[in-house]
C-alpha cells in the first residue's frame, strides 16, 4: 500500500525575474512544479528551468484563463496554487506534507487506515506585506485564500479580477501561512491599481450607472472603511497609505466606468 499522495505546485507568472527564484525555492520540495509563463521578456523562464522542466508558455488572456490552463497541465491529485510574489512558509510546508503523507510504519500497523485528508480543499492564511511591513489591519490578515485542493474537484471562477478557485466537497483551514510580497514599491503599486481598476471597470460597466457624485463619494467611503472601520490607523503610515491606495483604486474604477459609459463611440475633436 502506498503511503504517499503526490503534490503539484502550480504557478502563473510573467516577467517575474525579481520574484520567481525565492518563490520556487519555497516549493522545491513538491513532487511537481508547473509554471505557466505569459511570454516573459526577462529571465523568468531561465531561472525557473533550474527548478522544473514543466514550463508552459501561454499568451496572457487574463488570470482566470491562465489558471484554467494550468489546472490542465498538473499531473497529481493534490494542487497547491501560488503566485510568483508569494512564498510558502516552513510551517505551511510541514502541514501540507503531513496531510497528504502517512509514514510507512503507520500504514503497516493499520492497513485499513484512511489515507485521504479529511477535506477536499483548504483555505490558507496569507500574510500580506506593504513596503516590507506585515499588515494586520484593513482586512489584510489572515486573508484566507483557497489554494490547496484536489484537482478533480476544482475549477476557476470566470472573473476578470479577484478570480479564484471553487472546489466541490468539504473545506477546511490550515494554520501554516503564505507570505505575500505584492506591494514592494509605490511605483509598482500604482501600476497594479491602474491595471486592476481597468479590469474591475470592465467587469462592472454594464452593472451600474456612475454619476459625478458617485465618483466623489465611493472613494471617500472606501478610505473611511479601510482607515477607520478596518482600523488601518493601527498600522500607522503604512495603514494610511494602504487606505489612500484603496480609495484611489475605487476612484479610478468609477472614473473608468463613467468613461466607458459616456465616451464610447464619441470622436475626439
Amino acid at each position: 500500500m502506498s503511503s504517499k499522495q503526490k503534490l503539484s505546485v502550480l504557478i502563473i507568472a510573467g516577467n517575474e525575474e525579481k520574484n520567481i527564484k525565492d518563490c520556487l525555492e519555497s516549493v522545491k520540495w513538491a513532487d511537481e512544479i508547473v509554471l505557466i509563463d505569459s511570454e516573459s521578456k526577462d529571465n523568468t523562464v531561465e531561472i525557473a528551468k533550474q527548478y522544473t522542466d514543466k514550463i508552459f508558455a501561454k499568451k496572457w488572456e487574463g488570470f482566470a484563463a491562465q489558471r484554467k490552463f494550468g489546472l490542465d497541465k498538473v499531473s497529481h491529485d493534490w494542487v497547491l496554487s501560488i503566485d510568483a510574489d508569494e512564498r510558502v512558509t516552513e510551517e505551511l510546508r510541514n502541514e501540507i506534507t503531513e496531510l497528504i503523507n502517512i509514514l510507512p510504519s503507520v500504514v503497516q500497523k493499520d492497513e485499513n487506515i484512511n489515507l485521504k485528508p479529511k477535506f477536499d480543499s483548504y483555505l490558507i492564511p496569507r500574510k500580506n506585506y506593504f513596503l516590507g511591513k506585515h499588515i494586520t489591519t484593513c482586512n489584510w490578515y489572515p486573508d484566507y485564500q483557497l489554494r490547496f485542493f484536489r484537482k478533480d474537484k476544482a475549477d476557476v471562477t470566470n472573473r476578470k479580477v479577484h478570480e479564484g478557485y471553487f472546489v466541490e466537497g468539504r473545506r477546511g483551514k490550515l494554520k501554516g501561512e503564505l507570505i505575500h510580497l505584492t506591494h514592494q514599491s509605490i511605483a509598482g503599486t500604482i501600476n497594479k491599481i491602474n491595471y486592476y481598476s481597468t479590469l474591475e471597470a470592465e467587469e462592472k460597466v454594464n452593472k451600474k450607472k456612475v454619476s459625478a457624485l458617485g465618483i466623489v463619494l465611493h472613494p471617500a467611503a472606501a478610505f473611511f472603511n479601510h482607515f477607520i472601520v478596518r482600523k488601518g490607523f493601527k498600522d500607522g503610515v503604512h495603514g494610511l497609505m494602504i487606505s489612500i491606495i484603496h480609495a484611489m483604486t475605487n476612484m479610478l474604477t468609477y472614473m473608468k466606468i463613467w468613461e466607458m459609459q459616456n465616451t464610447k463611440g464619441k470622436n475626439m475633436s
